[in-house]
């Protein structure tokens, strides 16, 4: 492993076609979907920052460049913004990419599966501990999750990976981890096995969509044929890397909203809009009004 300790980069695999959401995502990425004002990508890579992160990888596929473009500057509209005296707006417009936030890109030529994603970032992430941020889970946590993780890294010096527990008959959605725990929330993983049937889970334990993990991971990615559906599993690259290395489950505090489905999108927009500081009160009386008229 790295000497480093510090996670300083972080890759998001946003390649996926989005299937689910169509025909919404049939012209723009799923992750550019709105939750409220601001879209999912944009939830993860704010995560990211807050825990001390400032190099961004995208691993992008065809028809992703809104995604690009949202992070880039938009000269335009900043100028429109200025000249109306919207001062207010420009400020959210320049705060999506603070000044010390580095961006960088790269093509995932085919849909290989999540392993095969993080594997495209290796010469972007190079011999250094990263972290792995899935923007269809939005993920909201005081202090945000992933900065969880990381304090939970800085001190283990191992990988991490996010869990919740799931209810059995959803064991098919995850991986699903089991082994001895450490202590309350931390659990060493001797077992990862990805999307088990109910009667053969090794436990409820289920992967959440965020990773800390070391560069050995990418030998132990490359190494894996196909897995569930013939894609390349993260999982079955971090199963292999508990060979050599120590693989620590985290029990995070905080919510998951799982973006991926129309449910949880639906409770993501729900729930953030009432905790909005512009809306909030007023779509409470409006849920309120609904009930009351029911």
């Amino acid at each position: 492993m790295s000497a480093r300790t510090t996670v300083r980069k972080a890759v998001f695999p946003v390649a996926g076609l989005g299937t689910r959401f169509l025909p919404a995502t049939k012209a723009q990425p799923k992750e550019m979907l709105p939750v409220v004002d601001k879209p999912l990508i944009q939830y993860a890579v704010e995560e990211a920052y807050a825990a001390g992160i400032r190099h961004m990888i995208f691993v992008t596929g065809r028809n992703k460049r809104a995604i690009e473009d949202h992070f880039d500057t938009a000269y335009e509209l900043e100028n429109e913004l200025q000249a109306a005296n919207k001062g207010s707006l420009l400020t959210v417009l320049r705060s999506i990419v603070p000044d010390d936030m580095l961006m960088s890109y790269v093509r995932q030529p085919r849909s290989l599966g999540l392993g095969h994603a993080v594997l495209c970032a290796e010469h972007l992430v190079g011999d250094e501990p990263f972290a792995v941020l899935l923007a269809d889970d939005l993920m909201v946590g005081t202090p945000p999750i992933m900065a969880q993780m990381v304090a939970q890294f800085e001190a283990l010096k191992q990988s991490v990976i996010a869990v919740q527990e799931v209810p059995a008959e959803h064991t098919r959605r995850y991986g699903i981890v089991a082994g001895d725990k450490v202590r309350p929330g931390l659990i060493k993983v001797s077992r990862m096995v990805e999307k088990p049937a109910p009667e053969v889970a090794p436990s409820r334990m289920g992967v959440a969509g965020r990773y800390i993990l070391t560069p050995a991971v990418f030998e132990q990615i490359r190494q894996q044929s196909g897995g569930v559906g013939g894609e390349i599993q993260l999982t079955d690259g971090i199963a292999g890397l508990m060979k050599t290395e120590s693989v620590y489950a985290f029990e995070y505090s905080g919510k998951r909203y799982d973006c991926g489905s129309k449910e949880g999108f639906l409770q993501a927009t729900v729930e953030l809009a009432l905790q909005h500081p512009e809306v909030g009160a007023q779509f409470k009386a409006y849920l309120d009004s609904l009930r009351t008229s029911a």
